[in-house]
């Protein structure tokens, strides 16, 4: 016990000279904020493989843009619900979402196609779940992978109860969105590029969906894409189309039953 202690006293010390560190060699840097942990600074760029992404990961929770405006929109759709004697899924689900969704929800379960770590290795395409089974699915950067969305977005609307809620992000990448003819390894097998136009499909099988953007919550937390999207199609990506200007918006919709 006492050498475990040790070890996660030396590891919290670690991280915290890190990020002092990081903190003084960004000095130039802007500063934001980060509403899921409470860090204040500058604020880490990243290199995935469509791309820099400027600004884009908190160097204490690691946290990107699309968790802190996720982190956002559920604290505010959840305000006034007791969630306490509420059933979630979890699709896909996020390790540092775990604790945020599993201490508000009274029953809390995780869903994933292959993942071991998970309660149930389900295809959204086809779920096991009877009817009216949750009140609350999330499900983040996962549509875009799945050939027959539509009837997964059918699949999450038959399993939730009345009064249900999902809520199902898309990276938003294109004006307008374009299907793939098979999934692109580069863009981790997504098989389209989602548009503006993506949510429309969530009024086919939801009576409401509200979508929260960027621009209009704190610029404080910074929930903005900063990324050159002016080099695609490339190689990688060679079907993504060209859009200009270097910082995006991004998009929460929240779906009623």
């Amino acid at each position: 016990m006492l050498r475990k202690n040790a070890r996660r006293i030396k590891s919290k010390l670690k991280k915290k000279i890190s990020i002092l560190i990081f903190k003084f060699r960004n000095l130039g840097k802007m500063r934001f904020e980060c509403p899921i942990c409470g860090y204040r600074g500058p604020l880490m760029d990243i290199a995935p493989s469509t791309g820099l992404r400027k600004h884009a990961k908190c160097p204490q929770c690691n946290a990107v843009e699309r968790h802190r405006l996720q982190f956002v929109v559920i604290n505010y759709v959840l305000r006034d619900i007791d969630t306490s004697n509420l059933k979630m899924l979890h699709c896909a689900p996020e390790p540092f979402f775990y604790d945020f969704f599993s201490q508000r929800f009274g029953q809390y379960e995780t869903a994933d196609l292959n993942r071991k770590d998970v309660d149930h290795n389900v295809d959204l395409q086809h779920l096991q779940f009877a009817d009216a089974t949750y009140d609350f699915v999330f499900a983040s950067h996962v549509l875009e992978h799945i050939p027959d969305d539509e009837k997964a977005i059918s699949e999450i609307r038959r399993i939730l109860k009345p009064k249900g809620i999902a809520v199902l992000p898309v990276p938003v990448i294109a004006e307008k969105t374009i299907e793939y003819p098979g999934p692109n390894p580069n863009e981790s097998n997504h098989v389209r590029a989602p548009g503006m136009d993506y949510f429309d499909r969530f009024g086919r099988y939801f009576s409401k969906v509200e979508r929260f953007s960027s621009d209009s919550l704190p610029k404080k937390y910074q929930l903005f894409l900063y990324e050159d999207r002016s080099q695609w199609p490339t190689k990688e990506c060679p079907l993504r189309p060209a859009m200009q200007g270097e910082k995006h918006i991004d998009i929460v919709p929240v779906c009623y039953v």
